[in-house]
């Protein structure tokens, strides 16, 4: 089965989960007694929440971004996903136990779009079940633009900072020029398929 797709479906299915369990509605927790100060207070820019100039959660992002790039780029496993995404076929011919490590894979990523989800909340201090959608587009520009290959076998985490960096200035700056939602929204599709194109030439190039 084609991964992408696959990974559409399960968004899809777990976005009805989360509707059903929050039954349609947004979760509003207790902030004073049922969220620990210290979470509320991650991406906080109040002046006593921050650490050498900038909020915890960005450190730790920081952090993991690091220890991340360097599993990647000096362990067995780093070099066993950069196989993987080159040639599946090629890297079972090398020896390479696919499955279990497309499992670590998704796993690992799995884990970083929970991190992803605490940082949403301690954001907006509310469950909402639909909240985020559309994200996944941004995160593939940014991917793109980072360098990242749709084709697989090249990336790197600096480059996806840094292109969602470049996505957060585009955002950023549309909104302070008052730029209306929609305009922002074809301006992301843009983009995206001027990424893509990029990333084709250079393949074909290569």
């Amino acid at each position: 089965m084609v991964p992408f797709i696959v990974t559409l479906g399960t968004m899809q299915l777990y976005l009805g989960w989360a509707k059903w369990v929050a039954d349609n509605t947004t979760v509003r927790p207790d902030l004073a007694t049922q969220v620990p100060a210290w979470f509320a207070d991650l991406l906080s820019i109040r002046p006593t929440a921050l650490v050498y100039g900038m909020p915890v959660g960005v450190w730790l992002t920081l952090g993991l971004a690091m220890l991340l790039a360097g599993v990647l780029h000096f362990t067995v496993f780093g070099r066993y996903v950069f196989a993987i995404g080159s040639n599946e076929a090629t890297a079972r011919l090398c020896g390479i136990n696919v499955r279990w490590n497309k499992i670590a894979i998704y796993t690992l990523g799995g884990l970083f779009i929970g991190i992803a989800g605490l940082y949403q909340f301690s954001r907006l201090t509310v469950g909402n079940p639909s909240s985020g959608l559309g994200l996944e587009l941004k995160v593939i520009a940014s991917v793109i633009i980072g360098g990242g290959s749709l084709n697989g076998g090249r990336a790197s985490v600096l480059g996806t900072l840094t292109g969602a960096l470049i996505m957060s200035v585009i955002t950023s700056g549309c909104t302070a020029l008052g730029v209306t939602n929609p305009i922002q929204d074809m301006l992301l599709g843009i983009i995206i398929i001027i990424a893509v194109a990029v990333d084709q030439f250079r393949q074909q190039k290569s």
